[in-house]
């Protein structure tokens, strides 16, 4: 039986690239996909090929920067299809810059289609599925967020970006933490795959080859968005999990590493020693990428 037999999934920027994917994978598993992409032809095509394939979907190009608007997303999901079980949050942006010649215009769009479309949609699905909860409903509801390894060590020229991406996964921890008690898991992941924007950046490097396993398909990276949507994955909340190619693996966040407790007021002037025998204890923090 089809792991997503009649759950109903919301996919934010699933006209291309890694949404698409979710959206055909979804598709294929049983689920009935409400396609969101600002490009309208694009989601509308990507309905067409589930369609054809024999599954449910249909397209929205509602703008997931704009509450109300989101709201509506999600109304159109519960409407057509009856309910909402999981939010895929993927639409991305890049306004890459060096920080020094970053501008405030670059600043806010990132940081509306990225952090604010990840708030937007999921404040709507959660109140929707916090109703359920109350009213006796056993939710078994997903939020599945996209970081980046961005967000997780950082990128040189990608300061926007990746404090987008970071505010994500700290966002993924609360919600987690917060909606446990309604029945609602929240997990994230940082893919590596050939979209969009990253042919724009990596185009040599994750250029399709001609034969064999290619490694940078984004149809890699499916197969974990579809389980975490189904009912089999209701234990595991609060993980970010990084893909790439056939690897997969579980990030390890911050946390409080070596210590050292004087049991008083430090001075100025003793805190070096202090700092340079905690880094020396310390593990090491992963390159900023492109350092």
């Amino acid at each position: 039986m089809p792991i997503c037999k009649d759950r109903v999934v919301i996919i934010t920027g699933a006209g291309g690239g890694l949404g698409r994917a979710y959206a055909l994978a979804f598709a294929a598993e049983g689920a009935k996909v409400v396609v969101n992409d600002i490009n309208l032809q694009a989601a509308e095509a990507v309905v067409a090929d589930i369609r054809e394939q024999g599954g449910e979907a249909l397209a929205n190009n509602g703008d997931i920067t704009h509450y109300a608007a989101a709201g509506d997303i999600v109304r159109q999901a519960v409407e057509a299809y009856g309910d909402l079980h999981v939010l895929v949050n993927n639409a991305g942006i890049c306004r890459d810059r060096m920080f020094a010649s970053l501008t405030e215009a670059d600043w806010d769009a990132v940081m509306a289609v990225h952090l604010k479309g990840h708030f937007c949609l999921a404040s709507h699905a959660v109140k929707h599925w916090r109703e359920q909860a109350k009213g006796g409903v056993a939710v078994k509801a997903r939020i599945i967020n996209t970081s980046s390894g961005a967000g997780l060590q950082g990128s040189i020229g990608q300061s926007n970006y990746a404090a987008a991406k970071g505010g994500i996964a700290s966002l993924t921890l609360v919600q987690a933490a917060e909606l446990a008690r309604y029945g609602i898991t929240a997990n994230a992941l940082a893919p590596a795959a050939r979209t969009g924007m990253t042919e724009q950046v990596f185009a040599d490097v994750m250029k399709k080859p001609e034969e064999g396993f290619d490694y940078f398909a984004p149809e890699n990276v499916a197969p974990l968005v579809v389980w975490l949507g189904s009912e089999a994955s209701q234990a595991i909340t609060g993980r970010m999990f990084e893909v790439e190619g056939g690897k997969l693996s579980i990030g390890d966040g911050w946390r409080r590493g070596p210590e050292f407790d004087k049991g008083a007021r430090f001075v100025p002037e003793e805190l070096g020693g202090v700092v340079e025998q905690l880094l020396a204890e310390a593990v090491p923090a992963q390159k900023v990428y492109g350092s």
